[in-house]
C-alpha cells in the first residue's frame, strides 16, 4: 500500500468526517414526542408570547395572547458577574450582560446575553395563565432601594388581576444563577386556579463557523431526557412535554435556562412565537380560595458553558457542551486542557502541552507508521525498477511488489492502522477546542489575542503548511504523476482551509507536525543510516 496515497485517505477522511458529523447536525430528523403547540402571530414585530398552554390539572387548552412587552420602565441590577435590568411590567429580566465575557476584544463591554434590540432579541419573561385562557401579565411597582441593585434580594411588589404577587430574585455575587420566589395570593371574591410560566424568547439568528456546526436553539430536558431543538425543527414541530424539567436556548458558548424544582409538577416547551422563538417551563398552580396564598420557587442559569460550572448544579446542564461522537474521550481531554491551564495561566500553552502528551501516548504507534515509511522510502528504488520492467502489466506488478515486501520484511500496511487509531483523538481534541468557552478571546502570544478566532494575519496556517511540506518531504515520493500533483497541493490547501479556523486548533495542528516531523526524522535517518 502506497504511504503517499494513506496520507492523503487520512486527511480527506478527517474532513469528510468532520463535514459528515456537521450535516447530521443540521439535517437529522425530528425525533421528539409530547404534545405540539400552535404557534400564534405576535401583535407587533416586537412583541413576544408565551407558550400555548395546557395546565397539568386542567384538559383545557389555555391560548396565551399575541404579545407580552418588551417596553417600559425597568429597574438595574449589578453583581459581580451580571449588569442588567429588570421589567417592571412582567417582572422579566430585559436585559442582561456578562461583565467577565467581553463582546470581543476590541470591544470591552459586558456581553449582552439578554437584549432587547430586534438583532440580538433574547429575553426572559413570565406571567400567569388562567384556566379558561385569560394570561396576566404582572404590574410592579419600583422597589425602595436606590442606585444599582442586585447585591441583596430584589423584591417587586405588584398585581395580576385579582392576584397580589410578591416576586423575589436572589443574585449570588459570583454565581450565574438566579432564584426567583413568588408569592400569590387570591385577592378576589372568588376561587382562582390556573399555572405560572417562566420563558426565554429569543430570535432565530444563528452562528456560522464555516465548517464547524454549532448548533443554536432550544434545548429541553424531560424526565431525565435531554434533547435539543433547532429553530427550523420548531417551525414544524412544536415541543410540549408534560412533567419535571427544565428549558432554554443555548449558542455557541452561553446557556439561558429556566430550572423548576425537580420534583416540580411542570411542563416544558419550545416553538416559534411569529418570527422569534420561545422556550421555557409552566408550573401549575393549586387552586386559591379568595384571600389564600400559595408560593412558588425556581432558578435560571444565565452564564458560560463551563462544564464544571453546569455539571455542579447536577440538573445535566452540562450535556449543553457537545463534544461530538468521542465525547467519553474529548471529556477527559478536556479536563487535561483545564489543568495545563492552571499550571501555566495560558491557554496557548495548555494546547502545547496537551499536544506533547497525545503526542507521547500514541508514541509508539506512530513509530510504528514511521518506520514504515522509511522502509517504504528505503526500498523506492527498487519498487521503481519494479514498476520499470513491468510497465503496465498490473497483474505482475502487484506479485513482484508483494515479493520485495516479504523478502525485505517490510509490512506496507503498518504505516496506516496507528493513523486511523489515533484519528479518534484528533477529533475528540478538535471539538475540545471548538466547544470550550475558556478559549474565547483567550491570548497566546504576540499577534494572537484570540485562540477562538481565526489567526488575523494567516501565520499560523502559513507555518503549518510549511510543516506538511516538510513532512511530505521525509516520505518517499509517489511515482504517479497525478498523485505527485495532488500531494504537492495538500500543503497549500490545508493552509487555506485553516485559515478559517481557530487559531488554538491551528496551533493544534502545528505544534503536532512539529512533534511529528522530529520524531519521523530520527527515525527515517536512524533506518535509511543501517543500510
Amino acid at each position: 500500500m502506497d504511504t503517499q496515497k494513506t496520507i492523503l485517505a487520512v486527511a480527506l477522511s478527517v474532513i469528510v468526517l468532520l463535514l459528515f458529523q456537521a450535516w447530521m447536525e443540521r439535517e437529522s430528523p425530528h425525533s421528539s414526542t409530547g404534545t405540539v403547540a400552535t404557534a400564534q402571530s405576535p401583535r407587533s414585530p416586537a412583541a413576544a408570547a408565551p407558550i400555548a398552554v395546557t395546565p397539568p390539572t386542567s384538559a383545557a387548552v389555555a391560548q396565551a395572547p399575541a404579545g407580552l412587552s418588551m417596553e417600559g420602565p425597568s429597574i438595574p441590577f449589578q453583581t459581580r458577574v451580571f449588569t442588567g435590568r429588570i421589567a417592571l411590567q412582567g417582572g422579566g429580566i430585559q436585559t442582561l450582560g456578562l461583565r467577565d465575557y467581553p463582546v470581543s476584544v476590541d470591544n470591552p463591554a459586558p456581553y449582552p446575553l439578554l437584549d432587547t434590540q430586534a438583532q440580538r432579541l433574547t429575553v426572559q419573561q413570565s406571567g400567569f395563565v388562567a384556566s379558561d385562557g385569560e394570561v396576566l401579565e404582572p404590574q410592579y411597582n419600583a422597589p425602595q432601594q436606590q442606585g444599582p441593585l442586585g447585591r441583596e434580594p430584589i423584591t417587586l411588589n405588584g398585581r395580576a388581576g385579582p392576584l397580589k404577587v410578591e416576586k423575589t430574585l436572589i443574585f449570588q455575587p459570583d454565581s450565574y444563577v438566579v432564584e426567583e420566589r413568588i408569592q400569590v395570593t387570591n385577592t378576589g371574591t372568588t376561587p382562582w386556579s390556573g399555572s405560572y410560566f417562566d420563558q426565554i424568547l429569543r430570535n432565530g439568528r444563528e452562528e456560522s463557523h464555516w465548517f464547524m456546526s454549532i448548533f443554536t436553539g432550544a434545548v429541553l430536558q424531560h424526565d431525565g431526557s435531554f434533547s435539543k431543538e433547532s429553530f427550523s425543527d420548531l417551525r414544524s414541530h412544536p415541543v410540549v412535554r408534560q412533567g419535571p424539567g427544565w428549558a432554554g436556548m443555548m449558542d455557541h458558548y452561553f446557556l439561558t435556562a429556566v430550572l423548576p424544582p425537580k420534583d416540580s409538577q411542570s411542563q416544558v416547551y419550545a416553538r416559534p412565537v411569529g418570527e422569534n422563538y420561545a422556550a421555557g417551563v409552566t408550573l401549575a398552580l393549586p387552586t386559591l380560595a379568595p384571600g389564600q396564598s400559595t408560593t412558588i420557587q425556581q432558578e435560571f442559569f444565565f452564564g458560560p458553558k463551563l462544564q464544571q460550572t453546569l455539571a455542579g448544579l447536577g440538573r445535566g446542564l452540562e450535556q449543553t457542551v457537545d463534544y461530538g461522537w468521542f465525547a467519553v474521550i474529548a471529556e477527559p481531554m478536556h479536563s487535561l486542557l483545564n489543568w495545563f491551564h492552571v499550571l501555566t495561566g495560558n491557554w496557548g500553552l495548555a494546547i502545547v502541552l496537551l499536544v506533547v502528551v497525545v503526542k507521547a501516548l500514541f508514541f509508539y504507534p506512530s513509530a510504528i507508521s514511521y518506520r514504515s515509511m522509511a522502509n517504504m522510502r528505503k526500498l523506492q528504488p527498487k519498487l521503481e525498477q519494479i514498476r520499470k520492467d513491468c510497465g503496465d502489466d498490473r497483474q505482475k506488478m502487484g506479485p513482484a511488489m508483494m515479493e520485495l515486501y516479504r523478502s525485505e520484511k517490510v509490512n506496507p500496511m503498518a504505516g496506516c492502522l496507528p493513523i486511523f487509531i489515533q484519528m479518534p483523538v484528533f477529533i475528540s481534541l478538535y471539538w475540545v477546542l471548538v466547544e470550550s468557552v475558556s478559549l474565547r478571546q483567550a491570548p497566546f502570544f504576540l499577534w494572537i489575542h484570540d485562540l477562538a478566532a481565526p489567526d488575523p494575519y494567516y501565520i499560523l496556517p502559513l507555518l503549518m503548511g510549511v510543516s506538511m511540506f516538510i513532512q511530505q518531504r521525509l516520505n518517499p515520493a509517489p511515482s504517479d504523476p497525478m498523485q505527485k500533483r495532488i500531494m504537492s497541493a495538500l500543503p497549500v490547501v490545508f493552509a487555506v482551509f485553516f485559515s478559517f479556523f481557530p487559531a488554538g486548533l491551528v496551533l493544534y495542528w502545528l505544534v503536532n507536525n512539529l512533534i511529528s516531523i522530529g520524531q519521523q526524522y530520527f527515525i527515517t535517518r536512524r533506518i535509511l543510516a543501517s543500510t
